[in-house]
């Protein structure tokens, strides 16, 4: 597969981080047989008829969260702002040469739901940093991928890298996510990880009085559960 999936969506998330706001398909997988839940492709349009293999997130396994350091007033020790949601819905889908087509790619996360250890920093990110009511979601791309093709292994693990456009807040930036996946052969488990600063998506980096400092990079993580589309099993 030249082209392929990307880890999804969660690009603003990263910038959740900000403030931590107190101190304290080939043919050979549309064969495969398994169960899925309505609620896995309910909201997905139906295939072309240039689709020969596509994959959906599972949503019972799939989680996108946002890291980033920051160093409080009144700590000694600088530590990691984490917020996450498991509102993440997309989809994969290749030709019969087994190459990616990316009108009918495309991973969103909702960031409306985005949640950390701290109700001030989620509203802060929520709000001014993501704006997340003219904003609800924010959208991944898959454009290529390097390391590994159609048809997907049934068994073991692999690494490689999935390069796609991700959308933030109206802004475009290329992101390259470095993915772990294990097989199975009715589904690919797996986590994906990229970087990237506030710059690159024209959001300023934050200051508030209880937080010293906080990070320029934002680190994103997906975890991931991806199986065939039932809609293409034959």
């Amino acid at each position: 597969m030249k082209r392929t999936f990307t880890t999804i969506t969660l690009a603003a998330i990263g910038a959740g981080s900000l403030i931590a706001c107190e101190p304290k398909e080939s043919a050979e997988a549309r064969s495969l047989t398994f169960e899925a839940t309505p609620a896995v492709t309910a909201a997905l349009p139906p295939a072309s008829a240039a689709v020969a293999a596509r994959f959906v997130i599972d949503p019972a396994g799939t989680a996108a969260r946002y890291r980033i350091r920051e160093q409080l007033v009144g700590v000694d020790f600088p530590n990691d702002a984490v917020g996450e949601t498991k509102e993440v819905n997309g989809v994969i889908s290749a030709d019969a040469k087994g190459n990616l087509i990316p009108a009918e790619s495309k991973f969103t996360v909702g960031v409306s739901t985005l949640a950390s250890d701290k109700q001030r920093r989620d509203g802060f990110v929520r709000g001014r940093v993501l704006e997340a009511d003219k904003y609800p979601t924010v959208t991944l791309v898959p454009t290529s991928i390097k390391g590994i093709s159609m048809p997907l292994p049934k068994s073991g693990s692999k690494a490689f890298e999935i390069v796609g456009d991700l959308t933030v807040r109206g802004v475009t930036h290329p992101t390259t996510w470095k993915v772990n996946a294990e097989f199975q052969p009715n589904r690919m488990n797996g986590k994906a990880t990229t970087a990237f600063t506030f710059a690159d998506f024209g959001m300023n980096q934050p200051r508030v009085p209880v937080v010293l400092s906080v990070a320029d990079t934002i680190k994103l993580e997906l975890d991931f559960s991806l199986i065939p589309d039932p809609s293409l099993k034959k």
